[in-house]
This record gives C-alpha cells, sequence and structure tokens, in this order.
C-alpha cells in the first residue's frame, strides 16, 4: 500500500488527473479507506504550495493540481457521506475562503470538501478575497463559522486585517473565526485575532463540530 501512497502523491504533484483518478479507484476497490485517499491527497498538496511558494510551480500549476483534486474527490466523497438519497438537516453554516493576497486554494478545497461530507451548509467564495467580500457573504451567507485561509506568510496580516474589518461592521459577536494553511500556529492565531486554527481538514471539521454543538 506504501507504494501506491507515494505513486498517487507523485501523479498529483505531477498533475496527471487522469492516471490520479485511475489509481485512486484501484485503491479504493482494493480496500483503501477514503479517508486515507484524502490524507494522501492532503500531503501531496503540501509538495505543491511549496513548490509554489519556492518559485517552482506557478498558477497553472496550482489550477491544474486543483483539478486533480477535483476529480478524486468525486471519486472518494460519495463513499465518505454514505448518502440514502434523503436530504439531512445541516450542522450550521460555516463561510470559508482565502484571503486578499493569497491564491492557495488547495488546503482550503480539502476543507470544504470534508465540511461538506459531515453534513456542513459550506460556501465557499474562492481565492485572493478582499476584507469587504467577506463582511458582504457574512451578512447575506449568517454562518456561525469563518474560515479564513491562507498558504502565503503574507497571509497572516491579511487575516487580521480581515477580522479587525468584521470586528470594526460589528459583526464579530455572530461568528467564530477559524484560521489554516501554511505555518498557522497559537501565536498566528494570536496575532491575528482568530478563535481557534486548524492544523488539518479533521481538525477544521472537529472544532466546527464544537461550535455548533453536534455531537462527536
Amino acid at each position: 500500500m506504501s507504494d501506491n501512497r507515494q505513486k498517487l502523491i507523485d501523479l498529483i504533484v505531477g498533475m496527471e488527473s487522469i492516471e490520479a483518478a485511475d489509481l485512486t479507484s484501484e485503491m479504493l476497490e482494493a480496500g483503501t479507506e477514503p479517508l486515507e485517499i484524502l490524507d494522501i491527497c492532503r500531503s501531496a498538496m503540501d509538495i505543491v504550495g511549496s513548490k509554489f511558494e519556492d518559485g517552482e510551480f506557478f498558477i497553472p500549476e496550482l489550477i491544474l493540481a486543483g483539478e486533480t483534486l477535483e476529480d478524486i474527490s468525486r471519486l472518494v466523497k460519495p463513499l465518505i457521506s454514505g448518502t440514502d438519497g434523503e436530504a439531512q438537516e445541516k450542522h450550521g453554516k460555516v463561510l470559508i475562503g482565502t484571503v486578499a493576497g493569497d491564491l492557495h486554494d488547495i488546503g482550503k478545497n480539502i476543507v470544504t470538501f470534508m465540511l461538506d461530507v459531515n453534513n456542513f451548509d459550506v460556501k465557499d467564495i474562492g481565492i485572493d478575497v478582499p476584507k469587504e467580500e467577506f463582511l458582504d457573504a457574512i451578512r447575506e451567507f449568517r454562518p456561525q463559522v469563518v474560515g479564513l485561509s491562507g498558504f502565503l506568510t503574507l497571509a497572516f496580516d491579511s487575516m487580521k486585517e480581515t477580522v479587525d474589518a468584521i470586528e470594526g461592521a460589528g459583526l464579530r459577536d455572530e461568528v467564530k473565526i477559524m484560521i489554516g494553511g501554511g505555518q498557522v500556529d497559537e501565536m498566528i492565531r494570536k496575532h491575528t485575532g482568530a478563535d481557534a486554527f486548524g492544523l488539518n481538514a479533521m481538525e477544521a471539521v472537529k472544532q466546527c463540530k464544537e461550535w455548533t454543538g453536534v455531537a462527536s
């Protein structure tokens, strides 16, 4: 299985979407857990993100890698959600976006995917989102949780500016704010004024469940 894990990572990083989807299907049929596939995707996208920050990859590579992830997600998502055809009541609303100045969306897409399959109503407002657009989306969507994503270190100040804008607009008490991506840690959380930071998609889901009162 470890050989397939590395092979899938290499295919995702190499943006070989057809081959990556084929291998994903083979691994699922052989009994690989869907969540393990997602963990492989996260590892691959960490490499893609690092290559982007180092100047080895550019926006087209990020887009192609994201499309490869979407292809894999279409195969994995039904196996995680276990849908029976009945629409279930959503646990809560989560607004998520990559902050202004950052075009990285891989981590955000994985978190959005995992929140979706865990029955949250998720509104993804994209990448390079100015603080004003976050404010408009909060007023319109009325989420319980706002997720600010960013991979590049320059995103940390943008996260802080967005949190400050939410407070300045009188909306801070209405939402919990989580940050994620790149090298976020407790120090960065304090700098931005967010309520929590997520190390990975599963931690983000767990935190959202706690905030919305969903039993683990």
